[in-house]
Parts: C-alpha cells; sequence; structure tokens
C-alpha cells in the first residue's frame, strides 16, 4: 500500500475499538428483537441490518461506549419497526392513523394497549428517558420530534394511498418520516450534558442532516423502492440531476448549520457530522434493509 493509500483509509487500531462497540451494540439488539418478537419478525429484519446499524453509531462517535451509544441502537430499531408497520402492514387509513394516535398516547404517558408491541417498545424507550437528567428539559422536544416523524409518515402513506405523487419541495418538507431527528433526541437525552445549551441551532442542525440523509438514502434505495412501492426522490419526475444539486445545496448549507451548533454543543455536532458523512459513505454501496 502506498503512503496515499494508507492515508485514504482509517487506522485499523481505533477501528478495531469502534468495531468492538458495534459489537457489544449488536448483542443488545438481540435482546430487544427476542423482547419485541412480532416488531422484528419481517425478513427485511436481517443480521446485516443489526451490524450496519450498529456500525453507524459506533462509527458516528468513536468516543462513546455501546451503553452510551444504546439508546441511539434501540430508537433506531423502533423507527424501522415503525416504518415496515406503517409503509407495509397498515392497509387502511384507519389502522395507520390508529397506529399513530396509540403512539402519540404513549409519548404523552399512556399504558401501551395490550398486545402492540410498537407502543410497549416506545414506552419503554419513554421510560428509560424519562429517568435521564436531560430529560427534565428535553422530554417536550421528544416527544415534538416523535409528534413530526409519525405525522410525516401517515401523510406519506395517504399520498401513496390516493395515489398522489408530491412535488420535489413537499416531499424534502416532510423528510421527518426519516425518523433521524427522533433517534437524535433519544440520543441527545441519554448522553447527557448541557441539555439545553444551544438547542435551537442543534435542532436545526440535526433536520438539515435529516434531509440530506433523506435523499442519500434515495439514491441509494432507488431500484429497491421501485420494487416495493415505497416514494422516493427519484420517483417524483424531477432528473436525477436535479436531485444530486439538492444534495450538494442542502449539505452546504449542513455544514454551515453544524458550524453554528458546534459553538454550544461540540461532541453533539460531531455525532450530527461523523452521521452525515458515514451516511454518505454507506450508501454509496449499501443500503439497511434486507431482502423481502
Amino acid at each position: 500500500m502506498t503512503a496515499v493509500e494508507a492515508e485514504a483509509h482509517p487506522a485499523a487500531l481505533p477501528s478495531g475499538a469502534i468495531c468492538a462497540v458495534a459489537g457489544r451494540s449488536q448483542r443488545q439488539m438481540a435482546e430487544w428483537t427476542a423482547a419485541y418478537p412480532s416488531l422484528f419478525a419481517a425478513p427485511p429484519f436481517d443480521a446485516a441490518l443489526y451490524a450496519t446499524v450498529s456500525m453507524a453509531m459506533a462509527f458516528s462517535g468513536p468516543w462513546l461506549t455501546a451503553d452510551e451509544l444504546r439508546m441511539a441502537n434501540k430508537a433506531t430499531l423502533w423507527a424501522f419497526a415503525l416504518d415496515w408497520l406503517v409503509d407495509h402492514e397498515h392497509r387502511s387509513p384507519a389502522e395507520a392513523r390508529a397506529l399513530v394516535d396509540g403512539c402519540l398516547a404513549v409519548a404523552a404517558g399512556a399504558a401501551p394497549a395490550a398486545g402492540d408491541e410498537l407502543a410497549r417498545m416506545l414506552a419503554d424507550i419513554r421510560d428509560e428517558l424519562a429517568a435521564a437528567p436531560a430529560f427534565a428539559e428535553l422530554g417536550g422536544m421528544w416527544r415534538e420530534e416523535l409528534r413530526r416523524t409519525l405525522t410525516a409518515m401517515l401523510r406519506e402513506w395517504e399520498w401513496k394511498a390516493a395515489g398522489l405523487t408530491p412535488s420535489l419541495d413537499d416531499y424534502l418538507g416532510n423528510a421527518d418520516n426519516h425518523g433521524f431527528c427522533f433517534v437524535f433526541a433519544c440520543h441527545w437525552i441519554a448522553t447527557g450534558g448541557p441539555a439545553a445549551a444551544g438547542r435551537d441551532r442543534v435542532i436545526a442542525a440535526s433536520r438539515a442532516v435529516q434531509l440530506v440523509m433523506r435523499l442519500l438514502n434515495d439514491v441509494s434505495s432507488y431500484r429497491r423502492d421501485l420494487e416495493w412501492g415505497d416514494l422516493n426522490a427519484l420517483l417524483l419526475d424531477v432528473p436525477r440531476e436535479e436531485v444530486t444539486r439538492r444534495i450538494t445545496d442542502h449539505g452546504a448549507r449542513t455544514r454551515a448549520l453544524l458550524a453554528e451548533a458546534r459553538q454550544a454543543q461540540p461532541r453533539l455536532a460531531d455525532y450530527l457530522e461523523r452521521q452525515l458523512d458515514f451516511c454518505a459513505g454507506f450508501y454509496r454501496t449499501g443500503e439497511y434493509w434486507g431482502a423481502r
């Protein structure tokens, strides 16, 4: 390997340590999938999904332990289960709305309905977060990010059910259906720190990261979304060049917002930027879901 090639690759020693954290996280995920078996029974929830999720978190926060990444991983799995249920299991507006209403009730403190594993897992996440010191200040933000995610997923479901094709701007305005900001809110609360410092700047940066992730994901998953009948920016009657331009433009804006957030919350800003960069590399050749 030449010096140039060596510089282009991550050092093996820290990479090994990060992968060890990811391995511990995967064992935690195995416990969760056993605890909520019906949520993760569909074929696309395969071993590679759990491996790549754990790697995304571990490489995004290499200074964090598996226990510190626990909530980010658990919330991510919950968001994947939510996405699967809304997009592929619920067949009527009443079913989809009932799911959303049940989750919002749990977020407000209600007990999950008997047999509702999605709500039960969300209640467990809620209770674990409520025990964190930062929840007193950030609990309202957590509930709002959950509401935005649920509302956006329902809106996309309604677009598809009605046979509507949104404009690219409307589609990107609904980027909360990606779920990243909800997961990030869970991570922020669980890892503590100066809870409310620079809150607005951090939230703005997280939403900008989420939007770019939405587009990166769409470019990677185009063929799968076409097969599964999911919405995708490349299926909205806009040229690929326009989607690529949006990635570039929004990416530049996101870096500027991350720089602002870093002034108040450097660790959180670094985590957000590494999440973005991990996704940019990952989506070049891979995606999270397994085969149906």
